[in-house]
């Protein structure tokens, strides 16, 4: 993208550099023609009256400036064209880039319809989208009626119909000429188009959608924003399609991320809960020490999911068979593509800060941060919870008031820093947890 900008640069200077060179070109031509009629002018003086003579040099002049001016008028506009044309492509390429980046459908649908505003001038605008046979508007911006978002119409209706069916971008400057203009959307806003840039949101599977643009602010929709919009819409498609496709396979992993923890909780329900607050602990070490929105995520999502092993392995185990649960996990979730980003934490969430965990034996940084967090957060969940499972075997039945576990849990973790836990982790949760952060 930096490229095309740069190349677009270039080519823009290069023929402002041509247009003055050509300006140059026909001032050397003009004061060369005048230099000769002067010339044959002298020639002849005495031959032609001094009247005359005034008349013709002051012609020539007349010509001469007006030439000038006019040359240097048309390379003025023919330069602040190629700039304005060149400002909105700078911007297209800008705001292709970023739509590129955008993975949730609001936020990207209205990035989509402020850009294209801006791109054409445009007052108004929609988006709408193919649900079976309807198209149903999705974003709507300077028409000022809520009331259309989600509003339907059948694909054999209207400007955006024709657009859907023949694939084809419409520019209409006189609505009120075109047959195909339907009403019924100004009946319900009271806005009154008058001028329509319809294009459609095309796929190599088919069209999906339309972007449409009403009533340009400065005259009529012209060729170029024709081309502009063509373009941009065939971007914004390829962007709306990926963006769907992140939220449908989100959806997707919420879904079956509920699923593994009901099986958790329904093969072993000692652990009932347990993944839940594991999580929430996780979370108050991680604002706590400012990880990314990303890495919170991948740390929540990993934190659910870090006791899965268990679903595969009996109720009652030996101390060597708890140990392959970690492993068993990885292993479950390794196949499936959008768990990638967890099964290393999950992997390594039982290794110890000095080096004599499972299974790899890691030490200290080499731990992955997240799942030396999730070692905190775990061993205090189960010191801390009456009816949690036994955290290898640290604890044992515990049957002392709330706050006395509580305080025990919290220097149980003191004593296991530079050990068992990362120090520094210790540190950051004994000090952002309090009892009234406990459900």
């Amino acid at each position: 993208m930096q490229g095309n900008t740069e190349d677009k640069n270039i080519a823009v200077q290069v023929i402002k550099q041509n247009i003055v060179i050509l300006s140059i070109t026909v001032l050397i031509i003009v004061f060369s023609i005048l230099f000769l009629v002067i010339k044959s002018l002298y020639a002849i003086l005495d031959y032609i009256p001094t009247h005359s003579v005034v008349i013709i040099l002051s012609t020539v002049a007349a010509l001469a400036v007006s030439g000038l001016f006019l040359a240097n008028t048309a390379s003025r506009k023919a330069i602040e064209k190629i700039e304005e044309y060149s400002n909105k492509l700078s911007a297209l390429l800008t705001t292709t880039r970023d739509i590129r980046e955008i993975v949730y459908g609001d936020v990207l649908l209205e990035k989509i319809m402020n850009s294209s505003l801006k791109i054409t001038g445009a007052a108004a605008g929609s988006i709408s989208l193919v649900e079976d046979d309807k198209l149903v508007i999705k974003m709507v911006k300077g028409i000022g009626n809520n009331r259309l978002l989600g509003f339907s119409i059948p694909k054999s209706h209207s400007i955006s119909g024709w657009v859907i069916e023949n694939g084809n971008i419409m520019r209409v400057n006189d609505v009120k000429k075109d047959s195909r203009f339907d009403p019924s959307i100004d009946n319900i806003t009271g806005y009154e188009t008058k001028s329509v840039l319809c294009a459609p949101l095309k796929l190599s599977s088919g069209t999906i959608g339309t972007l449409e643009l009403f009533n340009k602010k400065d005259g009529a929709f012209s060729s170029e924003d024709e081309e502009l919009i063509s373009y941009f819409s065939d971007q914004a498609a390829i962007s709306i399609a990926r963006a769907k496709f992140y939220e449908d396979q989100k959806n997707y992993e919420i879904h079956l991320t509920d699923i593994l923890l009901n099986a958790i909780e329904s093969h072993t329900p000692e652990k009932h809960g347990h993944s839940i607050r594991v999580a929430k602990y996780s979370l108050l070490i991680a604002n706590a020490i400012n990880l990314s929105e990303d890495e919170k995520r991948r740390l929540y999502r990993a934190s659910l999911l870090h006791d899965i092993g268990f679903i595969k392995m009996k109720a009652v185990l030996s101390k060597e068979e708890y140990k392959t649960h970690s492993q068993i996990g990885y292993k479950m979730l390794q196949p499936i593509n959008f768990y990638s980003d967890i099964i290393s934490i999950i992997l390594h969430h039982h290794e110890r800060y000095d080096g004599k965990g499972y299974p790899s034996g890691l030490k200290g940084e080499a731990i992955p941060l997240e799942s030396s967090i999730i070692a905190v957060a775990e061993a205090f969940d189960a010191m801390i919870s009456k009816d949690s499972y036994k955290y290898e075997k640290m604890i044992k039945e515990d049957l002392r008031p709330y706050t006395e576990r509580f305080h025990s849990a919290i220097e149980e973790l003191k004593n296991n820093a530079g050990t068992q836990f990362d120090p520094k982790l210790v540190e950051v949760f004994v000090n952002n947890i309090d009892e009234s952060s406990l459900d």
